[in-house]
């Protein structure tokens, strides 16, 4: 409806499309409609976005692309200094988490969408006890499910965006060569070893910047960083803290802190396996 109010008054749709989605920048909640206070002030960005000099605005620059800076930022993080309580064996939590947590948050928006990743969380954990290779494939074959599509979804073919238009992840004929590569770096690598907990974040983050997909992303991430854990026989009781942050393709202690979150839920788990009672 803004988009077309403001092609009305003469503004390009290519425009009218940007000046909205900054305005609007993803405030508006999926299950409410938007309070007065949030409409008068989209309303108050919009008409400003109009003003005289509103195509200066609209000749701005594109947006970097933030694959570009995580895969920067992801040579320089110090991964081996990432909280890891993975070190004691295999575990084996008393609850469910990552099952709990699909029917508390995604089967309430949509029953569908929670028994599509459910089904892909079973097929994941198959995939995990076999030891299959992580790569673009295998995401396929779980976002099938998550996304109820006839056959495998595709590679994304335009540039994505995420954060309200705020990061930008370019794609290119090498994305997916490059994003398989990134994978196969989730493995126990004897000549390099990195924490669990550093792997499983690292694998969740590469997910998140390449956006491999038209929908479904974070999903996608949630379900590569479980299998990553399950690969090597730990799963969590709780992944709330993985599904409720959000983090920067270019701030590098972004990726600690994520590892640091796997681990705390990795030590809880420990605990309250140990104590059924806590």
């Amino acid at each position: 409806m803004l988009e077309w109010f403001l092609s009305r008054w003469g503004v390009g749709a290519d425009d009218a499309e940007h000046l909205v989605a900054r305005a609007i920048g993803g405030r508006f909640e999926s299950w409410t409609g938007p309070d007065p206070v949030l409409v008068e002030d989209i309303a108050e960005r919009l008409a400003a976005s109009v003003r005289p000099d509103a195509h200066i605005r609209a000749a701005e620059p594109p947006l970097p692309d933030h694959l570009e800076r995580w895969l920067a930022v992801r040579e320089t993080v110090p991964w081996h200094k990432a909280q890891n309580s993975s070190g004691d064996g295999p575990v084996t939590p008393a609850r469910d988490g990552a099952a709990e947590e699909i029917r508390a948050f995604d089967a309430t928006l949509d029953p569908a969408r929670g028994q599509g990743l459910l089904t892909a969380l079973e097929l994941m954990r198959a995939d995990a006890a076999r030891g299959a290779r992580l790569d673009f494939d295998l995401l396929q074959s779980w976002q099938r499910h998550v996304l109820a599509t006839p056959g495998p979804p595709p590679l994304r073919s335009l540039p994505a965006f995420a954060k309200g238009g705020l990061e930008r992840y370019g794609i290119g004929p090498d994305t997916r060569g490059c994003l398989d590569a990134c994978l196969t770096e989730s493995a126990n690598d004897p000549t390099w070893p990195l924490p669990l907990t550093a792997r499983a974040a690292r694998a969740f983050l590469d997910v998140c910047f390449f956006h491999p997909f038209d929908d479904g992303n974070a999903r996608s991430a949630l379900l590569t960083c479980l299998f990553v854990l399950a690969r090597e026989d730990v799963a969590l009781d709780n992944v709330r803290l993985l599904r409720r942050v959000s983090f920067q393709a270019d701030e590098p202690q972004d990726a600690l802190t994520l590892a640091g979150y796997i681990d705390l839920h990795l030590r809880e788990t420990r605990r309250r396996t140990a104590d059924p009672a806590s």
